[in-house]
């Protein structure tokens, strides 16, 4: 999937039945995703069909169904998300902005030792504080 091919909100909801399930049919996908939102079948079979020209899925007709699979790896596509999230925003708030995502997400103990470990680890070399990247060649306290 090419980079500026964002996956969307609603294309997100569609993609994580499909990781979930590895290989399903858009009966079943339909099914999923009306118990949880209110869309119509055409609705769902957009995304699928949006998802497809992206690159994120891949289908195969069966008799009458259609059958997807994800052709992007659930981890990589969501770090991508983030890495795409914190290039749009000043790095000054960055710190800021992964704390509230932590303070707000629900983590396992697995989870918070190896954060706590990322955040020894880069404690030893982190600057007093962060320059603010908004205007190129400019120093600014935003």
């Amino acid at each position: 999937m090419e980079k500026d091919q964002q996956i969307t909100p609603a294309e997100w909801r569609v993609m994580r039945i499909v990781w979930s399930l590895g290989s399903t049919t858009s009966r079943e996908i339909t099914e999923l995703l009306q118990r949880r939102v209110d869309w119509k079948a055409a609705t769902i079979k957009t995304l699928l069909r949006r998802l497809v020209a992206k690159g994120a899925l891949t289908t195969e007709k069966q008799g009458r169904a259609f059958i997807y699979r994800p052709l992007v790896a659930e981890q990589a596509t969501m770090s991508n998300a983030a890495d795409n999230l914190f290039d749009n925003i000043c790095e000054r708030r960055v710190g800021k902005t992964l704390c509230h995502v932590v303070k707000h997400a629900e983590l396992s103990k697995a989870d918070i030792d190896e954060l706590v470990k990322i955040l020894n680890k880069k404690a030893v070399n982190a600057p007093d504080e962060v320059q603010c990247n908004c205007v190129p060649g400019r120093p600014m306290n935003c």
